[in-house]
């Protein structure tokens, strides 16, 4: 079992492969011109509208908008989280021809996110909602990394910067030595009470 010592500086060798990961996650294409990194940022726009929908809707909906919120309200007994989900729980055949149409324009549109989206053109959604989870993760954990070294930067600025020398730009002690104009010895030195401050903050 890791200690915590151990695990935050497992968290710092990792940080140039975690960000490598990222990068290649990012690009991971999902069809219709779509990439992992994009669905990140649909996401992050989903949470935004949810805190939206929290205020009156003639706030931040067109009229017509508000026209399709109605009606979908009206016939709509359940609103499923997952965008295919959503499409078909909108009803077909409702008495009204004009709230009709609307609840047809509402499928429409809904049919347009799930085409942008490639949902329709791709029978693996699991294997992307897993490296969309992951780049999640990932950006988590390397944002958890910077974090700390710029608030050790506060106090510690030359412990922040050699653990960034090592470990965010990978250079070895000799390079850095080079350098700082000092000897490999003390980079080793110096580097082993960066790493002490680094654990006392992580914990």
């Amino acid at each position: 079992m890791q200690t915590a010592e151990q695990r935050a500086i497992e968290q710092l060798s990792q940080y140039r492969q975690k960000q490598a990961r990222i990068q290649v996650l990012s690009t991971y294409s999902v069809g219709a011109g779509i990439t992992v990194s994009r669905l990140n940022e649909d996401d992050q726009l989903q949470e935004l509208h949810a805190r939206l929908r929290r205020l009156p809707s003639y706030m931040y909906l067109s009229k017509r908008e508000q026209q399709l919120e109605l009606v979908a309200n009206a016939y709509m007994d359940t609103f499923p989280s997952g965008i295919v989900a959503q499409k078909r729980a909108v009803p077909l055949n409702v008495p009204d021809e004009e709230d009709r149409k609307l609840l047809q324009e509402l499928r429409r549109k809904i049919q347009k996110v799930i085409e942008a989206r490639g949902y329709d053109v791709r029978d693996d959604i699991e294997a992307v909602l897993d490296r969309l989870a992951e780049l999640q993760d990932l950006q988590t954990e390397v944002n958890r990394v910077d974090f700390l070294l710029e608030t050790l930067r506060g106090y510690r600025p030359n412990d922040a910067y050699l653990l960034r020398l090592i470990y965010v730009e990978g250079m070895n002690n000799a390079e850095i030595a080079e350098i700082s104009q000092v000897t490999e010895r003390t980079i080793d030195r110096r580097r082993k009470t960066a790493e002490s401050e680094y654990i006392k903050l992580a914990r």
